[in-house]
């Protein structure tokens, strides 16, 4: 019987040489596949990267938008004079700046707001926010004036000729010149809103409605029925009771009770307009739904 030859074993220091012959190459693979990409620009974690700072930097730009406008306080202006910055702390976008620079370099004027929003095109949301703080010249103011008064009805209607105006239907309103089916609509909306009108300076509310048809209006028609409100003493009512007012907000409410918390009451209304935020401009209607008593 053939003898085997016996196995070649290992010592222990040829084992550990292999084991680390083994580490080595291991490593040396695991070098080849990992450092081209430490050396090799991230090309499309970079895009996001940016698109992403982009992303952040026009929220903040946006954030910061806001801001200004909402600590920008709007005082009476002349439309025909808004510089771009003017322009931007109102809301306007730069083609609705450049639209009116452009008209004022014709050496044309905006004389009413209509003009100022068929020129800029600015959109209601805007509009309606800024043009209460238009302020024309007094001979722009007394030029529309008469313009009202020449296109008004001759013949004066009494009292008791006159129709209810909380009484008028859409086609009764639709019968005066300047009076179509929106603007007919907006009035009776707008009185079902009120609840009815309590006086004929109401119809001033109503958007897109000029002064001279208004008073085309108030010439024909007239408050005659309805419930008068019972006026709420500025001095004693809650936030709750004046939200009631339709002109006031929770916002405004509180303001005015804060207001006149910290001045020991209120003596007349135009103390009101003292108030950050308040309606200057409708304050004639607001007296309607209002009284200071002590």
């Amino acid at each position: 019987m053939k003898k085997l030859k016996p196995h070649y074993v290992l010592t222990q220091s040829q084992r550990n040489g292999v084991f680390a012959l083994a580490a080595v190459i291991v490593l040396v693979l695991l070098g080849i596949v990992l450092l081209p990409s430490f050396f090799t620009k991230p090309v499309f974690a970079d895009e996001n990267l940016e698109k992403l700072r982009m992303q952040v930097d026009s929220l903040r730009r946006i954030d910061s938008i806001e801001k200004v406008k909402r600590q920008q306080k709007i005082y009476p202006f002349n439309p025909n004079f808004i510089s771009d910055y003017k322009g931007y702390t109102l809301g306007m976008t730069p083609e609705e700046i450049d639209r009116l620079h452009a008209f004022r370099a014709e050496g044309k004027w905006i004389n009413s707001s209509a003009d100022f929003k068929r020129v800029t095109k600015v959109p209601d949301s805007i509009f309606l926010k800024i043009a209460p703080f238009f302020k024309f010249p007094d001979w722009v103011v007394q030029k529309q004036k008469k313009n009202a008064e020449k296109s008004s009805t001759k013949v004066k209607l009494s009292y008791a000729d006159k129709a209810d105006l909380n009484k008028v239907t859409q086609a009764d309103l639709q019968n005066i010149s300047g009076v179509g089916e929106v603007l007919s609509l907006r009035i009776i909306r707008y009185r079902n809103k009120l609840g009815g009108f309590v006086d004929d300076i109401q119809l001033k509310d109503i958007y897109g409605l000029k002064t001279a048809t208004r008073i085309k209006i108030i010439e024909k028609f007239t408050v005659k029925s309805g419930v008068k409100p019972q006026k709420i003493n500025l001095n004693t009512a809650s936030v709750l009771d004046l939200v009631e007012v339709v002109y006031f907000d929770y916002e405004l409410a509180r303001a005015i009770v804060t207001y006149r918390k910290l001045h020991e009451g209120i003596q007349d209304f135009e103390e009101l307009t003292k108030i950050e935020g308040f309606p200057a401009y409708k304050l004639d209607r607001i007296k309607l739904y209002l009284a200071i008593e002590k």
